[in-house]
């Protein structure tokens, strides 16, 4: 089975693609090869092969702060124009080369005003908070409405086991600054669920070998603070958890984006594929391999 996928060159895209190459033909289209999402001409070579089955989007500006100051421009601006012109210029070419579209998507569209232990499910109404969860938000919804078979995979904070050169996920940030002995802080009143990389492949895998359709959250197993998480990683790698102190998100995100409270997402549908989502305490096991 052959698969394209878009914007697969990034810390969450090249890993999945080491793991699907395995089972699949990947071909990436992206800037460096002449594919612009948001300039539809230049998705022809979807519109017009005959060979891939899938197409899986990653591409996404994702910077929520970033994104933040694009609001003022609204659909004018590169977050728009990114997260959801670009994903209905590849869902009418999906649509016309009958694909099936594997779009991946954000926690970030909840609000997260929910009460622990209480976890998001699919089902949940989305209720974003600021413009990058608003944009990606409106990108499932093109994808929703279309006309196309499609799978939306959200995921949450991923981490890989290896150091990606161009760009290090949080839990190598983390580290990188612990093992040189320099102060974090951390904040406590947000809970986040960090995902395995690897498992998000797997869980694609999943979606692709049952030819699963509808919203699937591809998330780890284990919701918790990033304060908490700091410290699991302390433990984890025999840094000092005295170079970690606490912080609130009013004063960590000052004048930045403002972000959610309880983002813990709820993956029993994944897993009723078959998948076992890994727990961040497990995750971290398999960073320590490397």
């Amino acid at each position: 089975m052959n698969i394209f996928t878009i914007g697969g060159s990034g810390l969450v895209g090249t890993r999945i693609a080491e793991i699907l190459k395995e089972s699949y033909t990947i071909d990436d289209l992206s800037l460096t090869n002449g594919v612009d999402i948001t300039n539809t001409n230049s998705l022809d070579i979807i519109r017009n092969d005959t060979k891939h089955d899938f197409v899986i989007h990653l591409a996404a500006k994702s910077d929520v702060d970033g994104c933040e100051n694009d609001k003022s421009l609204g659909e004018n601006g590169a977050a728009f124009k990114i997260n959801v012109d670009g994903v209905r210029n590849v869902t009418d070419a999906c649509m016309i080369a009958k694909k099936k579209l594997i779009y991946i998507s954000t926690d970030f569209v909840f609000d997260g005003l929910i009460e622990p232990p209480n976890k998001y499910k699919e089902d949940d109404k989305p209720n974003p908070l600021n413009w990058y969860a608003t944009t990606k938000y409106k990108g499932e919804e093109v994808v929703i409405n279309s006309k196309i078979s499609f799978a939306i995979i959200r995921i949450a904070y991923p981490y890989r086991a290896d150091e990606f050169p161009l760009k290090k996920d949080f839990v190598h940030a983390v580290m990188g600054r612990l093992s040189q002995n320099l102060p974090i802080t951390a904040v406590t009143d947000h809970i986040m669920t960090p995902t395995f990389i690897d498992d998000i492949a797997y869980g694609i895998d999943a979606i692709i070998r049952k030819n699963a359709e509808g919203i699937f959250h591809v998330v780890g197993s284990q919701s918790l603070s990033p304060y908490d998480a700091f410290i699991l990683m302390a433990d984890r790698f025999g840094y000092d958890k005295n170079l970690i102190t606490k912080t609130t998100r009013k004063e960590y995100f000052k004048g930045k984006a403002i972000r959610p409270f309880n983002l813990s997402l709820n993956n029993a549908k994944i897993e009723k594929l078959g998948l076992k989502m890994r727990s961040f305490e497990n995750g971290l096991k398999e960073v320590s391999k490397i």
